[in-house]
């Protein structure tokens, strides 16, 4: 699995500060994909010390970490997130994943994931429409806060 990018952004989960990694080698080829880049095998290794150089850079000024793909190796991203949480712990940074799947990922390490493959007619998670959830993790289970991406109108 490598990473082929990477941006502090504000949109992908709501109310977090993110470092985003965009994963390549994405298998699940949407039609529609902003990010046809993506499907290459392109990019640095994703593993433990480009995390640490990573946050070692980056982690005073973020909130959470979220892997963007990775589908070709879910248990990978899943272990990933799970040394952020363990080694990294003082930090205290949440863990995301965008997943083109329908179903959550199989360790239950991450605070948000979203799901669903970009159905080009029904829009992204902007949209009202949308097949995709993003869920996050709470006492209580999983809440889909995919309404908080929906412009509210007065």
């Amino acid at each position: 699995m490598k990473v082929a990018s990477f941006d502090i952004v504000f949109q992908e989960i709501p109310g977090e500060v993110t470092l985003a990694l965009n994963l390549s080698g994405c298998p699940c080829h949407c039609q529609g994909c902003h990010s046809l880049h993506l499907w290459e095998d392109i990019g640095e290794e994703m593993n433990e010390e480009l995390l640490d150089g990573l946050l070692a850079r980056y982690g005073s000024m973020i909130t959470c970490v979220c892997f963007m793909g990775g589908d070709q190796d879910p248990e990978e991203v899943a272990r990933l997130a799970s040394y952020l949480k363990l080694e990294i712990g003082d930090l205290k940074l949440k863990t995301a994943w965008y997943s083109g799947r329908m179903n959550f990922p199989t360790k239950d390490v991450f605070d948000y994931v979203k799901l669903g493959p970009y159905i080009e007619s029904l829009g992204g998670l902007k949209s009202e429409k949308t097949n995709q959830r993003l869920y996050k993790k709470t006492a209580e289970g999983w809440e889909d806060i995919t309404s908080s991406f929906w412009r509210k109108t007065l």
